[in-house]
């Protein structure tokens, strides 16, 4: 407080009537100043009254003279610091309001407020570094407010409705809090509740930019949400940081990877190992990079550079095992089994090694014929992979038949045109390990179709629609797609195409979208894209059954993780399939894998038929086209087509019953669906 100085007291009851009048009747407020400088000439709180008063007046200028004549008087006292920094900010004056900020950070450092108010100002004068720096130091000061502290722990300990009464009376007082905002999208998060989470951890980098946490959590957001252009500006951002940190760049390769951009990836990763090699997590993700962009010497490099720090690392032996074209010798059996032998089962934290493990010894068992413990190590691994991810098998068929039963000839011809006219997209659908990467490898061998990758797209849009039944809004699935209006069904079409588009980087006119699962949204597709094309790709059910269980999927699939349960997603794709050929003939065009392995060209220029496109030679040799492929197929695709995998399941027939028996007459009907 500014005390007086051999002066009269002002009573402090009327001091406190005045400063209650100061935010909300500033003119009253400053009579009564100007009524104690009248019986207490030069009263310091008096004078500091009334230049507050002025600037909520808006008579700034009056209030920075009496301001600067408190700083030459009074010494460096905060408060009158903090006022002049503000007037000084609403003159414009930029200059003056950083000096008297940065005299008010060195009085009072662990003041947040002060903090961020300097890098405001600093930005204003285009002293961007010097900015950031100053945020850094007021989320610093943050990291001390015992209020903060007191929500932190209230997250941390799963008591969510504790932390957000705190906060949200906290920013009720003060809205502008950068890192009360941040752990309040944190709770959002939590909750599932996307859309706040963004909006509350995007306010907080907006209002504090150089706030590295906010925006490293605001990237997983828009991860998460698929908004990888934005993602991508923000990582771009985060590099340039004046506080540099490993996990930035880290950061900014997984944002290139998700978009593609596989080469700089590869770059960053190679930066970072060279300054420290002993980062087995990095030299897999060098791996995965590697192995996309067909380089697989140096793949398997990096994943033997990840085992050999870090023996346990199952994923790592995973992606070598998942090569397809590696084999694992004794040696490696020996490494892994002595690996997994130190993990303790009831370990959660260690359960993802634990299951990568025995998926690669599976593999590797099974490339050294020993059939029946191969077989167990895969029954292992599912097994707990099953533990960890939630499939209602028939709540799902249950969907697929709601959906079945709505896209009849009649149902699509009474809701008439509409959707959007772009006939860019080509939707390769199926199951996974059906062939779908061989077929999106020749046609994106095709001067006029680009191959992008499994895009998310289709597949939110259609969980955004499907929402809207789980909420209440309609009754039913086919309620609500009757609702769609021509004018819906075109925005929504829009939406895919402009979403998509940063996936795009050739001229190309046409892309893949190889999202298998698409196949349980035909009908969505052919609404919203009428001119869209989809190419089915259709393997043997067993092969396809087999090859998927015995595959760990990095995300989603989570049907593949038991042997009834897979067989069980066949039936309702071949169902689904035959409803749809059923009502809409010909709009789906089917490739079945062992007729495009007997007879490619002929399978070949089928498909281009249906897609309306010449037939180029480039298609056959579609193994020398080095475009970038993520999916387990990808050192496959970069071979001439191969007869030998189509009876891999053969030598585990004895242990296949539970698979035939979900798969019924679907198996013995193949190709061609179960009559009736």
């Amino acid at each position: 407080m500014i005390q007086p100085a051999r002066t009269p007291p002002i009573p402090p009851q009327a001091m406190a009537e005045a400063e209650a009048l100061l935010d909300k009747q500033p003119h009253l407020a400053l009579g009564k100043a100007e009524a104690m400088l009248r019986h207490v000439p030069g009263f310091p709180p008096a004078e500091f009254l009334a230049a507050r008063a002025l600037r909520r007046m808006g008579k700034g200028r009056q209030a920075l003279g009496k301001l600067d004549a408190l700083a030459r008087s009074s010494g460096r006292v905060p408060a009158v610091l903090w006022e002049l920094a503000q007037v000084a900010s609403d003159l414009g004056d930029t200059p003056r309001a950083i000096a008297a900020l940065e005299a008010l950070t060195q009085m009072q450092p662990m003041v947040a407020s002060g903090w961020f108010l300097l890098a405001q100002q600093l930005r204003k004068a285009k002293r961007q570094q010097d900015a950031w720096r100053a945020d850094l130091s007021g989320i610093h000061a943050s990291s001390r407010d015992k209020e903060l502290l007191q929500a932190a722990v209230a997250v941390n300990e799963g008591d969510l409705d504790a932390a957000e009464a705190l906060l949200a009376a906290r920013l009720a007082r003060h809205a502008d809090d950068a890192p009360a905002l941040r752990l309040y999208g944190e709770i959002a998060w939590r909750r599932g509740e996307m859309t706040p989470a963004l909006e509350r951890v995007e306010k907080a980098v907006a209002l504090a930019p150089g706030f590295d946490l906010a925006r490293d959590f605001l990237i997983r957001l828009l991860l998460q949400t698929n908004r990888l252009a934005d993602a991508l500006a923000h990582a771009e951002m985060l590099v340039k940081s004046p506080i540099p940190a490993p996990g930035h760049k880290l950061i900014l390769a997984s944002v290139l990877v998700r978009l593609g951009h596989q080469e700089r990836a590869a770059e960053l990763y190679r930066a970072l190992l060279a300054d420290q090699p002993d980062q087995p997590q990095v030299w897999q993700n060098l791996g995965h990079v590697l192995k996309t962009l067909g380089e697989q010497a140096e793949a398997v490099e990096a994943y033997r550079a990840a085992v050999s720090r870090q023996a346990t690392m199952g994923e790592a032996w995973w992606s070598l095992a998942n090569l397809k074209t590696v084999k694992l010798g004794p040696d490696d059996i020996a490494a892994m089994e002595a690996a997994l032998a130190t993990l303790d089962p009831e370990d959660e934290a260690r359960r993802e090694d634990i299951f990568h493990l025995h998926f690669s010894l599976g593999k590797a068992l099974e490339d050294a014929k020993s059939h029946e413990a191969s077989f167990a190590h895969y029954a292992k691994g599912n097994a707990l992979r099953r533990t960890m991810i939630r499939h209602d098998a028939d709540a799902f068929s249950a969907e697929v038949q709601a959906a079945q039963t709505t896209f009849t000839a009649a149902f699509i011809a009474q809701l008439g045109d509409g959707g959007c006219p772009a006939p860019d997209p080509i939707f390769v659908v199926g199951l996974p390990r059906s062939g779908s990467t061989l077929v999106e490898q020749i046609l994106a061998s095709h001067s006029a179709i680009e191959g992008t990758m499994e895009l998310p797209e289709m597949m939110m849009i259609a969980a955004r629609l499907q929402s809207r039944v789980d909420e209440g809004e309609f009754p039913d699935f086919c309620s609500m797609i009757a609702a769609l209006s021509p004018a819906d069904r075109t925005r929504l079409g829009e939406e895919y195409i402009e979403r998509t588009r940063v996936h795009r980087q050739t001229e190309r006119p046409l892309f893949i979208d190889k999202m298998p699962n698409n196949w349980q949204h035909v009908g969505l597709i052919h609404l919203i894209l009428p001119n869209a094309k989809i190419v089915d790709a259709r393997r043997h059910p067993l092969s396809c059954c087999f090859s998927g269980w015995k595959q760990h999927f990095a995300r989603g699939q989570t049907f593949t993780y038991d042997l009834t349960d897979i067989g069980q997603y066949y039936r309702d794709y071949v169902g689904m399939m035959a409803a749809w050929d059923a009502q809409m003939p010909g709009t789906v065009h089917h490739v079945i894998y062992e007729r495009m392995v007997a007879d490619t060209e002929a399978e070949v220029r089928r498909v281009l038929d249906y897609l309306g496109l010449p037939f180029e030679p480039a298609c056959l040799e579609f193994y020398n086209n080095d475009r970038a492929v993520r999916t387990a197929s990808s050192e496959q695709v970069r071979q001439p087509i191969f007869k030998d995998g189509l009876e891999a399941w053969k030598p585990y027939e004895p242990w296949l019953e539970p698979l035939k028996a979900a798969l019924g007459p679907v198996l013995e009907s193949y190709p061609d669906a179960p009559e009736g």
